[in-house]
């Protein structure tokens, strides 16, 4: 029955006309996503997977660019430099001492989160700090060379997200949204939930050393964006099927390029026509974080991080489906005991 329902959802999508806006709106996210992983190849810069996956983001999320988006990127960014500089930098070799550091620095953001107005800086400062945290551990992490990257792909992406507004603007006003408040115990299950499991996958990641698992590790934290078990369950599925479409077309855009997965040339009109087709899904569905999401951030990872020349991107696509498949078992698992264990208390209870 619930296979039955999303292949309805799929073809429901599928099939429904894009409007004027959508349509605008697939062009700056496969357009800014290109600009950004193009940019990031031709100056040399490292660790592309930001330079790439950033401007998705940013664009998948926020239909329409503008000054407070903007002020949460870089005010993200910022923070997340600031902070692990200073841990990893006293802390780098000694994870069990960052831990109780670490969960309150994801409690303000995943509470920040849940207000609503600031769920970008939450969000995008949940992801950037995991990975950036867990990659400064190992002694040869040029820890400047993380932050400056994270920095600057944020600036980047700011840039190129005015750019592609101005350059294909919406052909009519959006409506304004409309957040409905929440209760304040609500607000601390959710804070704390999110907070729990972000400081548990960071311990796990580092315990087992899973320094080639960067998409596992963005999918634990993935899943948690709907704030809440039922969307976390409901995300899960969509966030399987759009890792799979993601692997699926990188496997196939190896394929084609074979032995050229080296010439820019080639692979940049690949990279766009992926994040058109995977925006086209993100757009009519919606809902923020779903399937098109899904793949259009495993895409960008792909992309970003693991085609390069020398590289096979087959075996890192196979490795990407399995522990992320694994990911969201587990942080599944993790999250439905945690949130029976908040329900119990008055205080932290997420319904009524």
């Amino acid at each position: 029955c619930c296979t039955t329902s999303i292949e309805m959802t799929t073809m429901n999508l599928w099939h429904r006309p894009l409007t004027a806006n959508e349509l605008r709106q697939c062009l700056r996210i496969a357009f800014g996503c290109t600009l950004g992983f193009v940019l990031c190849k031709i100056f040399g810069w490292s660790n592309g997977v930001f330079f790439t996956v950033t401007p998705v983001l940013l664009l998948g999320m926020i239909p329409v660019m503008n000054g407070h988006a903007a002020r949460q990127l870089i005010a993200s960014a910022a923070m997340c430099g600031l902070e692990v500089g200073l841990l990893g930098g006293l802390f780098g070799g000694h994870p069990g001492l960052m831990l109780p550091i670490v969960f309150l620095l994801f409690l303000y953001r995943f509470a920040a989160m849940s207000r609503g107005s600031l769920f970008l800086f939450g969000a995008n400062g949940v992801l950037s700090l995991s990975i950036m945290l867990h990659f400064a551990s190992y002694p040869e992490t040029d820890l400047n060379d993380l932050i400056f990257s994270n920095l600057w792909a944020s600036v980047l992406s700011v840039l190129i997200a005015y750019l592609m507004t101005a350059l294909i603007p919406d052909v009519e006003a959006r409506p304004a949204p409309t957040p409905s408040p929440k209760a304040p115990h609500r607000m601390r299950h959710e804070a704390l939930l999110g907070a729990s499991i972000a400081t548990l996958s960071f311990l796990v990641f580092q315990l087992f050393d899973l320094r080639d698992s960067m998409s596992a590790q963005a999918t634990t934290l993935l899943v948690l964006f709907p704030m809440h078990w039922d969307g976390a369950l409901s995300y899960a599925r969509k966030r399987a099927m759009g890792t799979l479409l993601g692997v699926s077309f990188g496997i196939l855009g190896q394929l084609v390029l074979y032995d050229w997965s080296g010439l820019l040339l080639l692979v940049t009109p690949l990279l766009w026509l992926g994040a058109m087709l995977f925006s086209h899904a993100h757009v009519k569905e919606a809902s923020g974080s779903g399937v098109g999401f899904g793949a259009l951030t495993t895409l960008g990872i792909l992309f970003g991080q693991y085609l390069t020349p020398g590289n096979d991107l087959v075996f890192s696509a196979l490795y990407r489906v399995s522990s992320i498949l694994f990911a969201i078992v587990a942080t599944l698992l993790a999250c439905y005991l945690i949130h029976r264990l908040l329900n119990r208390f008055e205080a932290t209870r997420f319904g009524h």
